[in-house]
């Protein structure tokens, strides 16, 4: 009893606040303060998370040998899926995968709001996964997390939708630059992938978030960057046509990636029983580890001996004890890991890990773009580019094909490595990836779901709008509903008692079957000696379009559009529902403008 009533004075207490705050601090002013809010606990967020997956990590392969292929690659990944999974099934009892395609999902469709166990069961979730050796990354989650923290936080001073959404990417920002530590990249991350207008209302915000979220890690861990990079060998003009073929080569690469991934987790998705797809998930992933170790983790080790210039340590820790000094072999055995990269994620998500795609792209990249120049360097043709080098680019290279973000990829890239003589380059093959992958895939490895449902948020300010509304919104029932065996005595009866000049006909199903509309028996309707003897399945028509109320607003739009109606039925698997008008339609979408562009 005592606890309820404390509860209750607590909550009392914060309604006053929130009441005060509404009365005496304006909302821009009041957003600019939260966004400071959001960028410090997001960033201590990203170091917590850090320091989770380091310390589960670190302890369970303090023992381990890692300049050889080890016994133990073949149980850790398991047995951290399973404890995953239990943890999702039994304590969250929520799907908590594909963090960012969540967010976005949130933003589009549930009004920016997310739960509040989003802000920190991804981590926990996550840490294990990718502690235990899971193939994925952190920043899926810490988006996810971010998130969460900028939504519950809005949800507490019962900000407007829009503003809510404003601080959801206050809070993917600030989560992303925490953990890179790289501000900007935060800050293009939100525009470009969350589809987050960049307005003279959002760049603030989004910028102290992210620039908060980067100071917090520095404070914390120091002025460095997230990877060592030195650049010892300058990149000259002449060089800008490898650079070229990179950015190709890095697009077809993001290509495969994008849809061997959609195709693992189509599989994954129709194994439906839960211990066979952990047994089967867990054992290819142990598998891949097994045979080729770098795929152990998110991969940053690897990334930083890429970066160095040297593949050796990559090889040194698999079972080819032979032949390390043959360059093909080690050509090899990397293109292997680049290709096995996007099986071992797809193996870890699709089992029950939780992880994102983020790290390993630029995995991917940082492989790729070392093979390539790797290769070009052995053919004999008198080709001399920097294998480090060109492992940075590739980097850039992939994320932009994958994530369709080519500004973030180029200064995340910059950010993290300190990387920024690479400037020209990073351009040239960032654009020309996402080029590339453009021509192949309309949508990133985030938003293709939610494209594919008429879900996505863009930045074409219709079709977002269109998105943001709800077909149940717009639906209209005052219509008088007639069957096909009624006469036309009580079809004028029907006509005398409703104020709508369209009628829909429906079967003792309720199914549609037609529509009457007033115009067509105007001239029938007062003779007296047709009353009995026409019913209204002889002078019913049958509807222009359907409208399914499961259609996205935008394919309500184009079926108004390809039949030049006012009105259209909609159905629910055949049955009637109601009717759509396009003046419903348009007030709506006025309403929706400016309540999510009022800046």
């Amino acid at each position: 009893m005592a606890y309820k009533e404390h509860t209750g004075k607590l909550a009392d207490l914060w309604f006053k606040l929130v009441v005060w705050r509404e009365q005496h601090i304006k909302e821009n002013t009041f957003l600019i303060i939260l966004a400071l809010v959001v960028g410090v606990v997001c960033g201590f967020a990203a170091l917590t998370l850090k320091g989770l997956i380091h310390w589960v990590s670190g302890t369970l392969t303090e023992h381990m040998n890692l300049t050889t292929a080890d016994w133990t690659y073949l149980i850790y990944p398991m047995i951290g899926i399973l404890i995953v999974t239990l943890y999702v099934k039994f304590i969250v009892k929520d799907d908590i995968s594909h963090g960012v395609t969540r967010v976005l999902n949130a933003i589009s469709q549930k009004k920016s709001r997310l739960k509040r166990h989003n802000m920190y069961s991804s981590m926990i979730a996550s840490s294990v996964t990718i502690g235990f050796g899971g193939s994925v990354g952190a920043e899926g989650p810490i988006v996810y997390t971010g998130a969460a923290i900028g939504s519950n936080i809005g949800q507490a001073f019962r900000l407007s939708p829009r503003v809510l959404m404003l601080l959801v990417g206050c809070g993917a920002a600030a989560g992303i630059a925490g953990i890179f530590r790289a501000p900007i990249a935060g800050m293009l991350f939100t525009i470009e992938i969350l589809m987050i207008d960049l307005t003279g209302a959002t760049v603030m915000p989004l910028l102290i978030a992210s620039v908060t979220g980067a100071t917090v890690a520095y404070v914390m861990e120091g002025y460095t960057a997230e990877f060592f990079f030195s650049q010892s060998e300058p990149f000259l003009t002449r060089k800008i046509p490898y650079a070229i073929l990179l950015g190709v080569f890095c697009g077809f690469i993001s290509l495969y990636f994008t849809r061997m991934m959609n195709t693992m987790e189509t599989m994954f998705s129709k194994i439906k029983n839960r211990p066979l797809k952990i047994a089967f998930g867990g054992t290819l992933l142990a598998l891949l580890i097994f045979l080729f170790p770098p795929l152990f983790g998110e991969g940053y080790d690897s990334i930083n001996n890429l970066l160095d210039g040297d593949p050796s340590s990559i090889v040194d820790s698999t079972f080819l004890y032979f032949g390390r000094d043959s360059v093909w072999l080690i050509a090899g055995y990397i293109g292997l890991i680049v290709l096995t990269k996007v099986f071992a994620t797809s193996a870890t998500n699709g089992a029950g890990g939780v992880g994102g795609t983020f790290a390993p792209s630029l995995f991917v990249g940082a492989m790729a773009g070392f093979l390539f120049a790797y290769v070009l360097n052995n053919l004999d043709l008198g080709i001399d580019i920097s294998n480090k080098n060109f492992a940075l680019l590739g980097m850039a290279g992939v994320m932009a094909g994958v994530m369709h973000a080519p500004l973030m990829a180029i200064f995340l890239t910059a950010e993290m490595t300190g990387g920024y003589q690479l400037f020209l380059p990073l351009l040239i093959v960032s654009i020309l990836s996402y080029g590339t992958i453009k021509v192949f895939e309309p949508y990133s490895i985030y938003t293709m779901r939610l494209a594919k449902r008429g879900e996505l948020l863009t930045h074409q300010k219709d079709k977002a709008v269109l998105t943001l509304m709800k077909i149940n919104n717009v639906i209209e029932q005052d219509f008088k509903t007639v069957n096909p065996d009624m006469s036309l005595k009580q079809m004028v009866d029907v006509i005398a008692t409703s104020n709508r000049n369209l009628f829909p006909v429906v079967d003792k199903d309720d199914m549609l079957i037609g529509i009457v509309l007033l115009d067509d028996i105007r001239n029938i309707m007062f003779r007296a000696d047709l009353y009995n003897k026409m019913h209204v399945h002889k002078f019913m028509t049958t509807p222009p379009a359907k409208i399914d109320i499961k259609d996205s607003m935008d394919l309500v739009m184009k079926k108004f559009d390809d039949t030049n109606a006012w009105n259209l039925p909609v159905v629910d698997d055949g049955k009637y529902v109601g009717f759509v008008s396009k003046s419903k339609i348009f007030n709506s979408y006025r309403r929706v403008l400016r309540h999510y562009t009022d800046d």
